[in-house]
């Protein structure tokens, strides 16, 4: 299916020559996912465990738990691998698996921030049709859609990739990025590539704007609300994902949009990582920072008495 042009791997980008800068990336990258491991290996842990947070909006937060390890584990480790062990290589098998799995991941996840402002719409805005409208069926439903759908993306998108013939194997990113490999093509895009990117941003901008039409209805209905206390309830599990999408959607929209430079810069690299580990490694602080009902089944988790007890 896809076109190897006598490749048998690839070549990523390497941070540093100097073997200390090695091992300090190294170093950050892997305090980063264990620190992004732990979060979420805890929040799933959380609402798989504890029966009061057997509920729609944290079903919908377990899954971008799973979403995010996916996403950081496909594309962490083997950087990390290179730094310590003084390489940049990654089999032709090993790129066209990174590209599939973190194009599956980072759609499912974007969609799933979707599904979770329509939730949280319904919840604020319709709450005395709340249980009828996102019961577990339509839950299940919903969530079956953005795996099918994410799936679908990802696969066209790298048989498109590899599909056409690569004039060389240098990535200049730590991971194989589609934006990265596009430049390393000798023709013209193929209508598959040409298609799913089309396709991609349309769907990126269509989520997008749902999204930003949702909180302005949802914010003009929490500013109604008689109840201060029911304001800061409202507040406090809108705006932390609105932060998530905010970030996410921003660095995702200049790391793919803007143009790919024949050297690799600064710039690339920060809004590349910023837009691949930084939500991932935030969303459970993020999400757990204000709301108290996580951290009480993340202290019985882990037997922190005082924690539940003064939060």
């Amino acid at each position: 299916m896809f076109n190897r042009t006598d490749m048998s791997d690839f070549l990523l980008l390497e941070f540093s020559e100097v073997r200390e800068l090695q091992f300090l990336h190294f170093t950050l990258f892997l305090m980063v996912f264990l620190a992004t491991v732990i979060g979420n290996l805890l929040i799933i842990s959380s609402v798989s465990l504890d029966h009061h947070l057997h509920t729609p909006m944290y079903f919908f937060l377990m899954n971008l738990a799973i979403q995010d390890l996916g996403q950081v584990s496909i594309i962490v480790p083997k950087s990390m691998i290179n730094s310590l062990l003084n390489t940049r290589h990654i089999s032709y098998s090993g790129c066209v698996a990174q590209v599939f799995f973190f194009l599956l991941f980072i759609t499912s996840d974007f969609c799933i921030l979707t599904v979770m402002a329509y939730d949280r719409y319904v919840a604020i805005c319709n709450p005395l049709r709340y249980e009828m409208v996102i019961n577990w069926q339509a839950c299940s439903e919903m969530l079956a859609g953005v795996w099918i759908a994410s799936f679908l993306y990802a696969t066209l998108n790298t048989s498109g990739t590899f599909a056409t013939r690569l004039c060389s194997n240098v990535v200049n990113q730590f991971f194989c990025e589609i934006p990265q490999l596009i430049k390393l093509t000798c023709s013209d895009l193929n209508l598959t590539v040409m298609t799913t990117i089309g396709i991609g941003a349309v769907l990126a901008m269509g989520c997008f704007v749902y999204i930003l039409v949702t909180y302005v209805q949802i914010f003009i209905m929490v500013l109604r609300l008689p109840s201060a206390k029911g304001r800061q309830k409202a507040f406090s599990t809108c705006i932390p994902h609105l932060i998530v999408c905010s970030t996410f959607i921003f660095t995702g929209c200049v790391a793919y949009l803007k143009p790919v430079s024949n050297t690799p810069t600064w710039q690339e690299l920060l809004f590349t990582v910023i837009y691949s580990l930084v939500p991932p490694m935030m969303n459970p602080v993020i999400y757990s920072i204000r709301n108290k009902e996580i951290k009480k089944a993340m202290s019985k988790i882990l037997g922190f008495r005082y924690f539940s007890r003064h939060t």
